[in-house]
């Protein structure tokens, strides 16, 4: 996959603000999930000593039988803080090289993160999609910021997550009796059909099959891919 150029990563937290302020002016908060053919998961984890080598796995699935037909591991040195809000600015330089490694262009991401839903509007999810320009959906199992009322115990519903007056995403169930994952716009994609395309990603799992199938490969599970 051809990564375009990005800005700096090597800024300080101050610096790292201003761009997520500058970039959250450039999301799409619209945009079509039908036709996806081709989505993508992506799992980042630290590994080796005191945790300072980040690992990315990314898996591209067939739609709509969630079939995996491509997969990418990256690692590089973490050369970014910890610091809550800023996360995209430690894991994003790994997806990038994961991302460049992959035969195929997925269609659509789901990021196991926020997306809009963030303090300053640009999490990893929306953060990724500007830089692409690619769809892009964030799937998170907590919340971030915001306030949201848990929706009916059944499959697809959901309940709005707002902040400060605004809606930012959703709290979307997608098993009956299991505690539901929040979804926000990433870019290019509207917040309902960010819903909807989650909800065909979950098979048996309160996770979609991207992001279970990112994890494995993380953590070393192999599988035979199948072409596209």
């Amino acid at each position: 996959m051809d990564i375009p150029a990005t800005h700096r990563w090597d800024v300080t937290p101050q610096e790292a603000m201003a761009i997520q302020r500058e970039l959250a002016t450039r999301v799409i908060e619209r945009g079509a999930t039908e036709h996806t053919r081709l989505v993508a998961g992506i799992d980042v984890g630290l590994e080796g000593a005191d945790n300072q080598s980040a690992r990315a796995a990314i898996v591209v699935l067939n739609l709509p039988d969630l079939a995996p037909v491509d997969f990418a591991i990256a690692r590089l040195p973490v050369a970014f803080p910890y610091i809550p809000g800023l996360l995209a600015f430690r894991e994003i330089p790994v997806v990038l090289r994961a991302l460049e490694q992959l035969a195929t262009t997925p269609d659509v991401l789901i990021v196991d993160g926020q997306g809009r839903a963030h303090p300053r509007r640009l999490g990893i999810a929306s953060h990724l999609g500007v830089l692409l320009d690619l769809p892009t959906i964030g799937c998170a199992k907590s919340i971030l910021c915001g306030a949201v009322k848990s929706p009916a115990n059944k499959r697809g519903a959901w309940s709005p997550l707002v902040d400060r007056g605004e809606t930012i995403g959703a709290a979307l169930r997608t098993r009956v009796g299991v505690t539901p994952v929040y979804i926000s716009i990433g870019h290019r994609v509207s917040l309902e059909n960010a819903r909807d395309l989650v909800l065909r990603c979950c098979k048996n799992y309160r996770l979609p099959e991207t992001t279970r199938w990112a994890h494995r490969v993380a953590g070393g599970g192999k599988f035979a891919i199948r072409n596209s």
